[in-house]
């Protein structure tokens, strides 16, 4: 199994996307990319940890591809809004890409290169980070599968 890291703006409709792939066995929302000694979501929430609202996407590779997971992560947020998602806003709803292999990290830099050479996005620049992963802390029991749990419709916005 492969581990791929998505930080897309509120992890609740981040990881029910990738939860739909075929291949994909797992997902987990947390925090990244800040201070994991403040790492609950009432602190990561204010927006002064540093960490990134996160989904942990583990797939099986000999069935789907990082570029395939790599996709959805492109088609399912807005890549050129700094620190917001729709209504969400702050550094913890930060378009990112953690890589954990040298791999991912070049396939994501490409990937993110090609997406803005496709003139999809017009004049506007993709701000998304690509940056190393860190660790990666779990969120709440309460946030797992969270759209499922509570018969929400997916928050799919078309971009």
């Amino acid at each position: 199994m492969a581990i791929a890291t998505f930080g897309a703006g509120c992890f609740w409709g981040v990881g029910y996307f990738f939860k739909q792939l075929d291949g994909v066995t797992n997902t987990c929302c947390g925090y990244m990319g800040g201070d994991d000694a403040r790492s609950s979501y009432e602190e990561v929430k204010s927006g002064d940890t540093g960490h990134a609202e996160v989904v942990q996407v583990e797939y099986d590779e000999k069935r789907i591809s990082f570029e395939q997971v790599l996709a959805v992560f492109w088609q399912n947020h807005n890549p050129t809004t700094l620190n917001q998602q729709g209504g969400d806003i702050g550094t913890q709803y930060r378009s990112t890409i953690f890589f954990h292999t040298k791999a991912q990290k070049e396939i994501a830099e490409e990937s993110k290169l090609s997406l803005a050479r496709s003139g999809k996005w017009g004049e506007r620049q993709i701000v998304t980070e690509i940056v190393p992963a860190l660790k990666f802390n779990r969120a709440e029991e309460y946030h797992q599968n969270y759209l499922e749990k509570n018969e929400l419709p997916s928050c799919h916005i078309s971009y």
